[in-house]
């Protein structure tokens, strides 16, 4: 791990910036190289500054939080994330946590929190504040139900994994195709795979499993 990380920040309230320059910035370890208002805004300045972190307000303009998320994971940028939000709903945690953010961090704690939440996060680690943290452990127990329930899930192959979740996320083949860059046919070989692996048979059987599980995969 490179000593200096790199940090975007992104929420369309001006002062809500401000005030994490000034607590960011009292730690030399993490440097903020830019900020942006919004989630189009955003996706542009991942182009050209490639951040190591990016801290995503999930209420905006044009993109929101989790859609920029999204799209980031779309086209495969190697940038962690971390949700800076006041939702404490746990469908809200789950859809952020589902779409790859490695954080959930609440505004209202976000001075005590938003270091703790980099330090772990530059570190490979997840972080989720004290306050969400029975949302946290609620998912982790779903998911370790999911593996003794399927402990093949273990087996699959990144690819077939990643392929599991955007069945999970109601796209098509033709669709994953195109946003992993394969053709339908390997897409639909690595399904029948996924379907060996967990002895999954019937023609929706992937499709439910996958639905029924998609925060937990």
């Amino acid at each position: 791990m490179k000593q200096e990380v790199t940090v975007l920040i992104v929420d369309d309230h001006p002062l809500l910036r401000h005030g994490l320059r000034e607590v960011i910035g009292h730690n030399s370890r993490f440097k903020i190289v830019g900020e942006a208002a919004d989630g189009e805004e955003a996706m542009r300045l991942f182009v050209t500054l490639k951040p190591d972190i990016a801290v995503i307000d999930i209420d905006m303009p044009r993109l929101n939080g989790l859609e920029t998320i999204r799209a980031l994971r779309q086209q495969a940028f190697a940038i962690k994330t971390i949700i800076l939000t006041m939702y404490k709903e746990e469908d809200m945690f789950n859809a952020a946590m589902d779409l790859g953010a490695k954080a959930y961090v609440l505004k209202e704690n976000a001075a005590n929190d938003i270091m703790a939440a980099l330090e772990t996060v530059a570190r490979g680690e997840a972080f989720v504040s004290p306050l969400m943290l029975e949302a946290g452990q609620r998912r982790s127990e779903r998911v370790r139900e999911l593996l003794l329930s399927k402990p093949q899930i273990e087996s699959l192959t990144p690819s077939e994994r990643r392929i599991l979740k955007l069945v999970g996320e109601d796209y098509t083949s033709k669709e994953i195709a195109g946003l992993l860059n394969l053709s339908v046919r390997t897409v639909e070989n690595h399904r029948q795979h996924i379907c060996d692996k967990l002895k999954l048979h019937g023609t929706h059987s992937l499709l439910k499993f996958a639905f029924d599980n998609s925060a937990y995969l």
